[in-house]
């Protein structure tokens, strides 16, 4: 799989940039920086001035490229969904029988991501991290009908309902496909976020993993 999707461009709404950052060495140091800087410091406390100085650049640069640090974060969100997306068709593909299709389904959107070294200027590793942290600051604002109309999430949903369509596959009288897929893709991140900070109120360790927790579930549920 990896020797195909390094030749695939990852689509991102281009209203979410100003120019897109694929297009020029600097966007993509912005990217690459900009992940690793929000993965050390946190969002809240990330700047594009702060941004800057990691690129040896003006601020005024990162602004050619993305209108405020919300919008660079809901590119990365983006990214991220679109190339989740890509694992997801090539590894379901070729896989006929609707139920193991559906665990390898959630596996892949369950499981810690893992860098792909083709993407030299994106470490998925990290920006998994900062998906598990920060994911929710995209779309829990202010903004999010109008962002939503203009189809910045467009590339999450369709990830959700490609597993939709296997769940009812596997099950079609089952009557919450949709809640149950966006609560294990949601509900993963979370877990993946208490295994890190809150380890009391999670039973997902290193002898249980999150995968093995949805396919559990998913499996009782559908039964």
């Amino acid at each position: 799989m990896n020797t195909i999707l390094p030749n695939l461009k990852i689509q991102v709404n281009e209203k979410i940039y100003v120019k897109d950052p694929e297009t020029s060495p600097l966007g993509k140091k912005i990217i690459q920086k900009s992940i690793l800087l929000i993965d050390e410091i946190g969002f809240d406390n990330f700047t594009f001035k702060k941004l800057g100085k990691e690129i040896d650049s003006n601020e005024s640069s990162i602004y050619r490229y993305f209108e405020n640090k919300h919008k660079l974060l809901v590119y990365l969100s983006s990214w991220y969904w679109s190339r989740m997306e890509y694992k997801l068709v090539f590894a379901t593909t070729n896989i006929q029988d609707p139920f193991e299709k559906l665990k390898k389904a959630i596996t892949i959107v369950t499981e810690k991501v893992v860098d792909d070294e083709s993407t030299d200027h994106i470490n998925e590793s990290i920006l998994n991290k900062i998906i598990i942290a920060e994911f929710t600051k995209t779309v829990q604002t202010k903004e999010i009908d109008q962002e939503n109309k203009e189809g910045f999430f467009l590339i999450y949903k369709r990830v959700i309902n490609r597993i939709v369509g296997i769940v009812k596959e596997v099950n079609p009288d089952y009557p919450f496909a949709k809640s149950l897929v966006s609560t294990i893709v949601e509900g993963s991140l979370h877990q993946h976020f208490l295994m890190e900070h809150l380890k009391t109120i999670t039973d997902c360790n290193e002898s249980v993993s999150i995968t093995e927790f949805y396919l559990n579930l998913t499996e009782n549920v559908l039964r």
